[in-house]
Formats: C-alpha cells, structure tokens, sequence
C-alpha cells in the first residue's frame, strides 16, 4: 500500500469580507460537535441569531489580523505542510475541517499521487469534540463515500508526547528569554462543561470539581480539561516554573451555558487588578497562530490587562512552522510509515 498523510487543522474564512466571514461561521458552528443541540434548536440560534450578528464584528477582527498572503492561520499551515512534505517519505497534503482546501479536497490529493492508506493528523495537542472527534467523523464519512479502499490511521492526542512537550516549553524559553515577567498564563481554548461529561467514555468520572483531572482514569484518554492541565503540568515541569508562578485559563466562550472555568480575559483582569504589572502568555490549545491569538490574546488580553494597570504583557508564539516543530511531525510521520506508532 502507498502511504500518506492529512494533516488538518481548523479553518479560515476566504477572505475578510462579512459574507465570506458567515459561510465560515455558518459551516462551523452549525457543526453538532460545535455546537452540540438538536438540530431545530442549532438552526435557531446560528441562522436565526448568530449570522445575523456576529459576521460584521468578526470580519472586524479578521481584518485586524489578516496578512497580505491572507489568513494567518491558513498561511502558517501551508507553510508546515510545504516543509514537513519536503523531510519526509511520504507526501503530505493539508486540509481545514471548515472552509478551504477541505478535507475532501486534501483526500483527493492524497488519492491522485497513490495514496491509499492515509494518516489522519489532527493538528491539535488535546483531544475534544469540537475540534479532533469532528475531523475524524467527517473524514470517515468522506472516505466511506468518496475513497471506499482508503485505510485510515490517526494521530491521537499528543498533549503529554515528550517531543511536543520539549518543543513547546523550548518555544517558551526562547520567546521568554530576557523577559521579566511575574507571571505565565496557559491560556486554552474554552469548551462548554457538557463537552467535557460527554466525552468521558466512563460516564462517571469527570465531575469538573477539581480533583478528578487529577486522579488516574481512563477518561482522561478523551478528556480535554484533563489533557490542558496536564500539558501544563510538564511543561512547567520542564522549564522548573517556581509555584504560583504559573495557572491555567480557557478563551473563547460563546453563549450562556457554562463553560470551562476560570476564564482568560476575566484572570486578565484581576491580576491586573491585583498589582500584576508584567504578565505573559501562552496558548498551547494552538498550534498555528489565528483569530484566537493574535487579535483576541494579543490585542484584546493586551487592552484589558493595561486598562486594568498592567504594564508589560508578552504574547508566545504559537510553534507555527518553527524548525524543531517541523522535525518533530516529520519524525512521527515517517515513524508511522515504517509501522512505528506514535504513541503518547
């Protein structure tokens, strides 16, 4: 059989025009792992509240962000893609879960060159439903569909992967080198509480009270809260971060349900709020720059953190297409090429 592999991350609207930004908006979240509601209810909000709302205020903040090349996060893929491709054995191919190139599209590449055993690389560090479970299920359903003799293998979550681990908190060290800072936030995407209960394969075990994240359990193979505080745990354990010098927030909640907790741009504010002058920030939920990070993290946390007196607030990069990155997902593909599993 002849290998290959996908990797996917998450999307990008086609440009920054309001009508581009609501057909993104509008295949993301009327996703049911997105937005997981009965269908009548998910047509009611996204159609009937959100896209009438929100694609003007977003398009503002894509615009705020955009490069000349276009999307941040659609040009730091391709340029991952084009030099992981370039280092290994297979051929390479990118795909977004919404918007373009699709999953589909990224298949087809594959197929075109021979390909008929791919690996599904979901370019996120921690598993949840909005983000890996809804690639794979719709990877599925393509390869069903459109490429009935594909095999399929995935990546599984690569939060606690000591290469990842190694890469990120070096990542860190370099960008925080000289840097005087009293403080280093984690801040993860937020993912509604009932996500976190839904995946828990126990049905039992997560309770988001605190200490089951940290008591030995099988849930914790698709935990996402979990897997955050965990990615946390040893790449402070790695840069031998004092104590209290580090904690853990989640970004991004939309809606009234409750998400997970505490939230970023409130922690923000109370340290500034506390005499916090100088604040970093690291977003390990990502691995390319985007929205998330470079308007909502970098401009809005920046604003929030100085209106509340804050000094100095220093932003990490995602890992991008950063060399040691680049070699690290070579490695595991080539890895799983020559029947080696990449194993967390």
């Amino acid at each position: 059989m002849s290998k290959g592999a996908l990797l996917v991350n998450l999307g990008s609207p086609d440009s920054t025009d309001p009508k581009d930004v609501k057909k993104y908006l509008g295949e993301f979240l009327m996703d049911e792992r997105v937005i997981d509601v009965p269908y009548w209810a998910r047509t009611l909000l996204v159609k009937g509240i959100i896209l009438n709302t929100r694609p003007k205020k977003s398009a503002e903040a894509y615009q705020k962000i955009w490069w000349d090349e276009g999307s941040p996060l659609i040009v730091l893929s391709e340029r991952l893609q084009s030099k992981i491709d370039k280092i290994t054995s297979v051929p390479v191919a990118l795909a977004m879960r919404y918007g373009s190139p699709n999953i589909l599209s990224g298949l087809q590449e594959l197929h075109d060159k021979g390909v008929d055993e791919v690996l599904i690389f979901p370019l996120y560090p921690q598993f949840a439903m909005a983000t890996t479970e809804t690639i794979l299920v719709l990877a599925e359903e393509l390869r069903k569909e459109h490429f009935p003799e594909m095999k399929f293998t995935s990546v599984p979550a690569f939060y606690n992967h000591p290469d990842y681990i190694r890469t990120l908190a070096n990542s860190i060290s370099e960008e925080l080198k000289g840097v005087d800072f009293e403080h280093l936030l984690f801040s993860y995407h937020g993912v509604p509480e009932r996500h976190i209960r839904k995946s828990d394969i126990t049905n039992s075990h997560c309770k988001i009270d605190g200490s089951c994240c940290k008591t030995a359990s099988t849930a914790h193979q698709f935990c996402y809260r979990h897997q955050c505080y965990e990615t946390t745990r040893l790449v402070a354990e790695y840069l031998e971060l004092k104590e209290n010098t580090y904690s853990v927030s989640f970004q991004s909640r939309l809606g009234f349900d409750p998400w997970l907790q505490p939230y970023t741009d409130r922690t923000i504010e109370r340290f500034g709020n506390q005499g916090m002058k100088k604040l970093a920030i690291v977003t390990p939920a990502f691995v390319s720059d985007c929205l998330e990070t470079l308007e909502e993290i970098a401009m809005e946390g920046e604003e929030i953190f100085h209106e509340v007196g804050g000094k100095e607030f220093t932003v990490v990069p995602c890992l991008n297409d950063r060399h040691d990155w680049v070699n690290v997902l070579g490695r595991w593909i080539d890895e799983w090429a020559y029947q080696k599993p990449v194993e967390a």
